[in-house]
């Protein structure tokens, strides 16, 4: 079993043809890009259009990674990581099982939010006990999705995460797209003592679903970030990384550290707006691949690319970004 590196890790798109089939050469493509900068991909998310993809094309997807990642020294020891939410925790489980079977080595998992006002009811007891299915039944670790934003409001507090993963062993790690730090400390504080160490298989990661805030989490022992942005500048996010984790010992990596999170804040903050639609824009941009979401999204109009391009913190971050 592979355990669940800390570092930065790259939200990854899915490629689709004119037709909206799968573009199966360049996902390819964009996964050795993304890894070889040392980020880890991860797939089927909400960057990667989960909710708009089939089992069949999300195990596809995990077949490709696997194939991908081990075509190098480099990358042959980086983790698949797949997205496995679901309406039901029926489909989930099947999802859990194929990746798998496909070779994923870790499966993310994100609360249904279509009946969400039942979900929540009850201290969201059902929501605890999906993922205590899903984990019992998946032949690979678990790491919990939470997204509020995608998920109809559901939103996992410290109590109800630390309660979850004594009763959820499979649980290795939590995605927060909630940008709580404040939840984040709770939550490790409580895990990282001993007492609780024989719940978590392997240890506990509490992984930042937005990358401006890793250099703050990261002093409540935050393992990384999952992150869009990374997708056209994951030499800088990968520094970031690195200079964080020198920080707590060194005063000029602690400040370089600053001013680079000053950087990649701010240049997120365009970027986080403009989701998938934009993402691929700015990736057809950039690298000549990107192409169209599946629909109803729809692509990105030129004027709006070209005003987030025409941004001084993005562009100042691309330069920095060609500078490594």
């Amino acid at each position: 079993m592979k355990t669940l590196p800390a570092g930065i890790y790259t939200a990854v798109p899915t490629f689709f043809l004119d037709n909206e089939d799968i573009d199966v050469e360049t996902f390819r493509r964009h996964l050795r890009y993304v890894s070889k900068a040392g980020s880890v991909p991860v797939i089927s998310g909400t960057m990667g259009e989960a909710c708009h993809l089939s089992p069949s094309e999300r195990t596809l997807l995990v077949t490709i990674t696997r194939e991908v990642l081990d075509m190098s020294p480099a990358t042959e020891d980086i983790p698949v990581i797949t997205g496995v939410g679901s309406s039901s925790t029926r489909e989930s489980i099947e999802l859990a099982k194929s990746a798998a079977l496909a070779g994923a080595d870790f499966v993310m998992l994100i609360p249904p939010g279509y009946y969400a006002g039942a979900l929540k009811a009850d201290n969201m007891a059902a929501v605890k006990q999906y993922i205590i299915d899903v984990s019992e039944a998946s032949p690979v670790p678990l790491i919990v999705y939470n997204f509020p934003a995608v998920s109809s409001g559901i939103d996992m507090d410290s109590d109800f995460v630390i309660d979850m993963v004594k009763k959820a062993p499979n649980v290795c790690g939590m995605k927060f797209t909630c940008a709580n730090v404040g939840k984040i400390g709770r939550i490790t504080s409580t895990l990282r003592d001993t007492r609780f160490q024989a719940f978590t298989v392997p240890y506990f990661h509490a992984i930042d679903g937005f990358i401006d805030i890793l250099l703050p989490s990261m002093a409540v022992h935050s393992s990384g970030a999952i992150t869009a942005i990374s997708n056209f500048v994951p030499k800088s996010c990968v520094k970031l990384w690195q200079l964080c984790e020198k920080a707590p010992t060194s005063p000029e990596a602690y400040a370089e550290a600053q001013r680079l999170q000053e950087l990649i804040t701010n240049a997120d903050g365009g970027v986080q707006r403009v989701g998938v639609s934009g993402m691929k824009a700015i990736l057809e941009k950039q690298f000549g691949y990107g192409g169209r979401p599946r629909r109803p999204l729809l692509p990105m109009r030129d004027e709006l690319l070209n005003a987030l391009l025409k941004d001084d913190w993005l562009q100042r971050l691309l330069r920095y970004e060609a500078s490594i």
